[in-house]
């Protein structure tokens, strides 16, 4: 979901890093161990006017097709020569809370709205490395223990730079989800406007907002990296319409060290 990215976000464009650059050189990715710590800034949850800091560890594992990331969860990419690619993983989402919170999306501004339950959840992504610098995906998100319903994504990436130190991504990302996904992270139910000081809000299913980053990576040492990441989200109708959204737009800002065993 496209709402506040939490700490472990980094872990996504860490790997995500690691794989654009498999995909460039060609070359299939080496069993790699990688610890760290990152920080973020982000706004409370989709659409909030506050702002939050976390920090958290990192974690990442890969063995050949196969990686552990701390947000994704457990999942496999292939490959192919002409540059196709699939990832499928089996991962968890915190959902969101109607308080303050320093680990998951909330804030006390939503009180009444109730708990957005935690979910497991499956993903799967299917894209084209159409040269070495410019890629194309489309990514569904299902959940599996909640019906929290489905959000989809596509997305077209920009590497401009990318040596043996350095890599710089550009991502631009259409969003879509179903009408119970939109009305589960943006609609208030007559329930919850009883509850809360929101007025009651149905939500309909379709394009929702544009998600652009901009990662760089850098190679301090043959084992230490550093990363950096700014990242917008931008509202349509559908979701800044909501009561509960205070700004359409939205910036997170990413920061990570990392040591690769």
């Amino acid at each position: 979901m496209i709402s506040r990215k939490l700490i472990l976000h980094i872990t996504c464009f860490a790997l995500s890093a690691t794989v654009l650059k498999t995909l460039a050189e060609d070359t299939p990715p080496a069993t790699t161990f990688t610890v760290g710590i990152g920080a973020q800034n982000a706004p409370r949850y989709s659409g909030s006017g506050e702002r939050n800091w976390l920090v958290a560890p990192v974690i990442q594992a890969r063995d050949g097709a196969f990686f552990f990331d701390s947000l994704k969860g457990i999942g496999y990419d292939l490959q192919t020569d002409n540059g196709l690619y699939l990832e499928h993983t089996l991962g968890y989402s915190l959902g969101r809370t109607d308080k303050n919170s320093m680990w998951r999306d909330g804030s006390a501004k939503l009180k009444g709205m109730g708990h957005i339950d935690a979910t497991a959840n499956t993903a799967l992504a299917v894209g084209w490395s159409a040269t070495p610098w410019l890629s194309f995906e489309g990514k569904a998100t299902l959940p599996l223990t909640d019906g929290q319903g489905v959000h989809y994504q596509t997305s077209v990436t920009l590497l401009p730079l990318q040596n043996d130190t350095d890599t710089v991504a550009l991502q631009s990302a259409a969003l879509f989800g179903d009408r119970r996904y939109m009305n589960t992270f943006y609609g208030v139910s007559r329930e919850q406007s009883s509850r809360s000081h929101f007025g009651a809000y149905q939500a309909a299913g379709g394009f929702y907002g544009v998600d652009s980053s901009l990662t760089w990576s850098h190679q301090l040492t043959p084992n230490w990296s550093g990363l950096v990441s700014a990242d917008y989200t931008w509202l349509d109708d559908k979701a800044a319409d909501s009561p509960i959204v205070e700004k359409r737009g939205g910036t997170t800002f990413n920061l990570a060290v990392l040591y690769t065993f």
